[in-house]
């Protein structure tokens, strides 16, 4: 199965969730609270892959995208230890 490439624009609380959510769901494949269905149409949680993020907050852009979901102003609460992503580009 292919990749499914995401872009987000605005790194806000619920971007950050649905980063942390994903991650969650990749170390825990046995713990699927909150989902419907753990695969929907073949498409399970590793195959889900952010390719850019964008933002205008400077403590945002440039920064690596589990960096940036955990900036001021946002305040959702850490549940997860994200990797490294891409980095946050600016919205023009």
């Amino acid at each position: 199965m292919p990749k499914v490439k995401v872009s987000l624009a605005g790194i806000g609380n619920c971007s950050s969730v649905l980063i942390q959510g994903l991650e969650y769901c990749r170390k825990n494949p046995e713990e699927t609270v909150g989902l419907v269905d753990y695969s929907i149409g073949g498409i399970e949680p590793n195959d889900i892959e952010f390719v850019a993020a964008f933002d205008v907050n400077d403590k945002k852009v440039g920064s690596d995208l589990s960096d940036a979901i955990f900036a001021h102003p946002n305040n959702t609460a850490k549940i997860i230890d994200v990797p490294s992503h891409s980095r946050c580009h600016p919205c023009y």
